[in-house]
């Protein structure tokens, strides 16, 4: 059972969001919060596996609320947003967010969504993720001055763990990667998770991003 606290701002869109993911006889509502504030507070309290997590909302915004949940360990968070180049989804990913979801997503992608995330795999629908990551790498060091990240991060990655990286900044699954590097996907895993520790990074979503920045 996948355990999701709902933390979005419109009571409608809210309820909207707690029937969908209610009809899934895997994925348990545990929760709601209706502001960034009350999100880092019910997750505090009640440890859910996910957070959907709309990024504009009173009090504390999407992007702070998922920095504080992800610092402390509390559950990945899957970000919710208006448009699919929101100024603020970026910010989220930085801060740590397994990845993003339009809010106009068909309730069947939404529990696909949950469900990718819950695998541990933070890359949403590649074809979006790609473009999102190409979309905001440059800015990005563009906003360094145009300084790209120092390759020299790499070093401590092995051969097959870069592989692996320039994979997930393919934008692919861990099922897609084992394919294309014919290893199992446990073994897969086992690379994501260390390349990450590695890099000192939060998501593979943020590992994406440097691969693109990279290069890779």
């Amino acid at each position: 059972m996948i355990r999701v606290l709902v933390a979005e701002d419109q009571a409608a869109v809210r309820s909207g969001l707690v029937l969908i993911l209610r009809s899934a006889a895997d994925i348990e509502v545990v929760g709601e919060a209706a502001d960034g504030e009350e999100a880092v507070a019910r997750a505090r309290e009640l440890r859910p596996d996910l957070v959907l997590m709309d990024v504009q909302m009173p009090r504390l915004d999407g992007v702070s609320a998922t920095r504080q949940v992800v610092a402390e360990g509390l559950a990945d968070v899957l970000v919710l947003t208006t448009f699919d180049l929101d100024e603020y989804v970026f910010g989220a990913l930085r801060a740590g967010a397994a990845g993003f979801l339009l809010k106009n997503t068909e309730a069947k992608d939404l529990l696909a969504a949950v469900r990718t995330v819950a695998r541990g795999e933070g890359l949403i629908a590649p074809a979006v993720t790609r473009r999102l990551i190409a979309e905001f790498a440059a800015p990005a060091t563009a906003a360094r001055g145009g300084n790209a990240p120092d390759p020299a991060v790499l070093d401590s990655l092995t051969r097959r763990e870069r592989e692996v990286l320039s994979c997930i900044g393919d934008g692919l699954s861990n099922a897609e990667i084992a394919g294309r590097l014919a290893m199992a996907e446990a073994t897969v895993k086992t690379h994501v998770s260390r390349l990450l520790g590695k890099l000192e990074l939060r998501s593979r979503v943020q590992a994406a991003v440097l691969a693109q920045e990279l290069g890779v």
